[in-house]
C-alpha cells in the first residue's frame, strides 16, 4: 500500500527524496535480512508462537508508523515492521505445509494461500489508493484493525505444534549472525542500488558475500545448521526460487513504472491511480479458481511457465505507452498480468516447499520468501535506476519509461529460460495430470 502513498507521506512529513526512499526500503531491509532466521525460528521454536508473537509486534509497530510525527519515527516503525513480517510470514506458510499432506491436498491449500496472497500485492497498490485519499495514515492503520482481527482468530484456529527445543548442539549462534548479517548487505546493496555509487555498492556487496561464504563453511561444520546445505541442490528448488526471484522483480518493478506514469507524468490523483490498477486484483479470483484446475491438468512445471509467458507479453504491450494513451489501451497489460501473477505465484510456492523434510518446512519458506523479497527489492532498484538515469530536468518522460520496461521484460524472459529448462529434463510424459501434479 505504501506504493501510491509516498508522495502525501513526502508532503506531509517534509522528506527529501533520498529519505522517502528508506520508507519502502527500511521495510525491505528488515524482511530480507532476517527472513531465513524467521524460517529456522518458526522451525525450532514452535510455529504457532512464532505465527502470534510477531503478528503481534507487526500490529504495535503499524500503529506506530502511522501516530509518526518525523520522517525517522515513520522509518524504525517501518524497518521492525519488516522484522516482524520476516519471522511471522515463514511461520504462516510453514503452518499450512505441515498441516496438509503432501499432495494434492497441500497442493489445493496452497494455492487459495496464493490466491489471497497475490491478492494483497495487487489489492494493495488499489487500497493504498483509496486509503490516501482519505488520510496516508490509514495505511497505516488499516493493517492494525486486519492483523488485530488476524490474530483474534489465530489464537483459537492455528493448532499448537510442538518446538524442537530439544534439538542437540543448541541453535547455531554463528550460522544466525553470519547469514542475518550477509542478508542486511546484500539487501542494503540492492535498495541503495540507485543512490549511492557503484564502487560503495561493489564493497557492500562483496562484505555480504563474505559473509555467506563464512556461513557456508560453519554451516558445513555444525552439527545443528540453521539451514541444511543439502536443501540448496535441490534443482527443482533452485528453479522455483529463481523463478519466484524474477517473478517479483518484473512485476514489482512494473508496478513501480505505472504508477510513475500515472501520478508524475499523467497527473492522476492517488484514488484514481488506485481504481486504474485495480484490475490487477483479479489475481486473487483466479489463483484459487483457475490455477488448481490448470496445474491438475498440465502440472506444475507448465503452468508456472504460462504465467511467466504471459507476464512477458503484458510489458511488451505496454512497451507502446503513449502521453495520451486511454485506460482501453493499457487494459490489456493489466488484465495479462493480473492472470499471469496468478499462473505463476501459486505454483512457484508449491514447488518450493514440495518434497521438503516436517521440521524444514520452516527453513524452505523463508528461502522462498527471501526469494520473492530479494526479486521485489532487485526489481525496484534496478527500475529506479534507469528510470533516474534516462530522466531529463524536467522528470521522467516516455523514453524513461520504455527503457526502464525493458527490465521487468528481461526478468520475465529469464524466467521462462529457467523455469522451462525443468520441463525439458523432465521430458514428455504420459503419466496422468494427477500424477504430474504429485511430481512436481
Amino acid at each position: 500500500m505504501m506504493g501510491v502513498a509516498l508522495p502525501s507521506i513526502r508532503a506531509d512529513l517534509g522528506l527529501s527524496t533520498s529519505s522517502l526512499q528508506w520508507v519502502v526500503s527500511a521495510y525491505v531491509l528488515g524482511y530480507g535480512g532476517f527472513v531465513l532466521l524467521g524460517g529456522r525460528a518458526s522451525d525450532l521454536l514452535g510455529r504457532r508462537r512464532m505465527f502470534l508473537l510477531w503478528l503481534t509486534v507487526f500490529l504495535l509497530f503499524s500503529g506506530l508508523g502511522g501516530l509518526a510525527t518525523d520522517g525517522w519515527m515513520l522509518v524504525v516503525a517501518r524497518f521492525v515492521t519488516g522484522v516482524a513480517a520476516a519471522f511471522m510470514t515463514p511461520a504462516g506458510l510453514s503452518i499450512i505445509t505441515t498441516t496438509f499432506a503432501e499432495g494434492p491436498q497441500r497442493n489445493r491449500a496452497l494455492l487459495v494461500y496464493a490466491g489471497i496472497a497475490a491478492g494483497g500485492f495487487s489489492l494493495g497498490m488499489v487500497t493504498g489508493g483509496l486509503l490516501t485519499s482519505i488520510d496516508w495514515r490509514w495505511v497505516f492503520f488499516a493493517p492494525v484493525i486486519m492483523a488485530a482481527l488476524i490474530l483474534a482468530a489465530a489464537v483459537r484456529l492455528v493448532p499448537r505444534d510442538t518446538p524442537a527445543t530439544s534439538a542437540a548442539g543448541g541453535y547455531d549462534l554463528q550460522g544466525t549472525l553470519s547469514l542475518t548479517g550477509a542478508m542486511l548487505l546484500l539487501v542494503y546493496s540492492v535498495v541503495m542500488l540507485p543512490d549511492v555509487s557503484a564502487g560503495q555498492t561493489a564493497a557492500t556487496a562483496a562484505a555480504g558475500v563474505a559473509l555467506l561464504v563464512l556461513f557456508v563453511t560453519i554451516e558445513r561444520r555444525s552439527r545443528t545448521p540453521l539451514l541444511r546445505l543439502g536443501l540448496l541442490r535441490s534443482a527443482p528448488l533452485l528453479r522455483a526460487n529463481l523463478g519466484a526471484l524474477l517473478l517479483l522483480a518484473g512485476f514489482f518493478g512494473f508496478q513501480f513504472i505505472a504508477v510513475l506514469y500515472l501520478q508524475e507524468f499523467r497527473g492522476w490523483s492517488e484514488l484514481q491511480t488506485g481504481l486504474a490498477l485495480m484490475i490487477l486484483g483479479l489475481d486473487a479470483i483466479l489463483a484459487p479458481t483457475l490455477t488448481p484446475v490448470l496445474v491438475r491438468r498440465f502440472g506444475n512445471g507448465r503452468v508456472i511457465v504460462a504465467g511467466l509467458a504471459l507476464s512477458a507479453v503484458a510489458y511488451a504491450l505496454f512497451l507502446r505507452v503513449g502521453a495520451d494513451w486511454t485506460y482501453a489501451a493499457m487494459l490489456p497489460t493489466f488484465l495479462l498480468l493480473s492472470t499471469a501473477f496468478a499462473l505463476a505465484y501459486g505454483p512457484l510456492t508449491i514447488a518450493a516447499t514440495d518434497g521438503v523434510a516436517e521440521h524444514e518446512q520452516g527453513v524452505a519458506g523463508g528461502v522462498l520468501t527471501t526469494s520473492f523479497q530479494f526479486g521485489a527489492a532487485l526489481g525496484l532498484a534496478v527500475v529506479t535506476a534507469v528510470v533516474v538515469g534516462r530522466s531529463g530536468t524536467d522528470g521522467a518522460g516516455l523514453d524513461a519509461f520504455r527503457t526502464a520496461l525493458l527490465v521487468p521484460l528481461a526478468a520475465a524472459a529469464l524466467g521462462i529460460l529457467v523455469t522451462a529448462s525443468g520441463l525439458r529434463r523432465r521430458g514428455t510424459t504420459s503419466a496422468p495430470a494427477e500424477a504430474v501434479l504429485e511430481r512436481t
